[in-house]
């Protein structure tokens, strides 16, 4: 990718889009990681613990480095971050991983570059073209569609836990981009794992002492990625770039995910690659690469 050098708005995007891939592929592994942790363990540990594991690593993290208390403002901001990325996608995600392959998830997850772009325009202050809107809802269509057809004619219960996981990390990944103008991107991911740690402790015991803690060892190694990789350090590449290219153009680095998460899923869980999903897949980046090419304008200071 060639910068130009005499426009530093055009390198600061460019050198989002680096980082915001660097955070999807971190990503690209959290529903294989997820499904392979939930079959063994129960899916609101798996989606609970993993906060409380990253929660640990940011503490740490925050105090090591001297970081200064967040402002009353940057805690309201930090509170929807947390409530999205630390509790709502990682419990709905892990309920849906109990019932549906991780291929299958991932292109129902194709939605979150659509809903990122709208919580941009809610928080963030993009304002995408009429061609970019397009593309999303033709993407977006082509997501539902699958759902629909793979679910044998109906939508499961599975794909309404994973649409509002889409929304929780939709709103969560605008809200911490915004912030990160001026927290910085390591900072809102940390701030909102240990604000929202106090809240996890309780059920996450409870759940311990009802299910315990008996799983393969696979299992534990999905939620050791879960907790390490994909709730905290992904995060740290992923809102970073949102902060220098915008959460909408960034956002659009998703459309990647499911492609990789398929390929995961193949080789770590022995899914099968069904042809619909390819083609699903298929269709979904060739609407959102549409959509990457649109103009998008970015008001700042909302």
């Amino acid at each position: 990718m060639k910068l130009d050098w005499k426009n530093p708005d055009l390198n600061s995007e460019n050198i989002g889009l680096i980082y915001g891939f660097l955070g999807v592929v971190g990503f690209s592994l959290t529903l294989p990681a997820t499904r392979a942790a939930a079959l063994g363990l129960d899916p609101l540990f798996v989606g609970l613990g993993r906060g409380l594991v990253a929660a640990i690593l940011a503490a740490f993290t925050l105090r090591l480095t001297h970081q200064p208390i967040p402002s009353k403002q940057q805690f309201r901001s930090l509170s929807v971050v947390g409530l999205g990325v630390v509790l709502g996608f990682p419990v709905l995600s892990a309920i849906a991983m109990q019932q549906v392959p991780a291929a299958h998830g991932a292109v129902v997850l194709g939605l979150l570059p659509l809903a990122t772009a709208i919580a941009g325009v809610l928080r963030a202050g993009d304002r995408p073209d009429f061609t970019f809107w397009m593309a999303s809802i033709v993407g977006s269509t082509t997501v539902v569609g699958f759902g629909i057809i793979s679910g044998a004619g109906q939508l499961q219960l599975a794909d309404l836990a994973l649409f509002g996981a889409v929304i929780a990390a939709a709103l969560g990944y605008a809200e911490g981009g915004q912030l990160a103008k001026t927290l910085g991107g390591w900072q809102v991911i940390s701030w909102a794992l240990v604000i929202v740690a106090p809240f996890e402790v309780l059920p996450t015991i409870f759940v311990v002492f009802k299910h315990g803690l008996i799983a393969a060892p696979v299992a534990w190694l999905g939620f050791a990625y879960v907790s390490i990789f994909s709730q905290f350090i992904a995060f740290f590449a992923w809102y970073h770039g949102m902060a220098l290219g915008g959460v909408a153009r960034v956002g659009q680095i998703q459309l990647l995910q499911p492609f990789l998460t398929l390929l995961a899923s193949a080789i770590l869980l022995g899914e099968t690659l069904e042809p619909i999903a390819l083609v699903t897949a298929c269709l979904v980046l060739a609407s959102v690469a549409v959509g990457k090419k649109a103009a998008i304008k970015r008001v700042e200071n909302l």
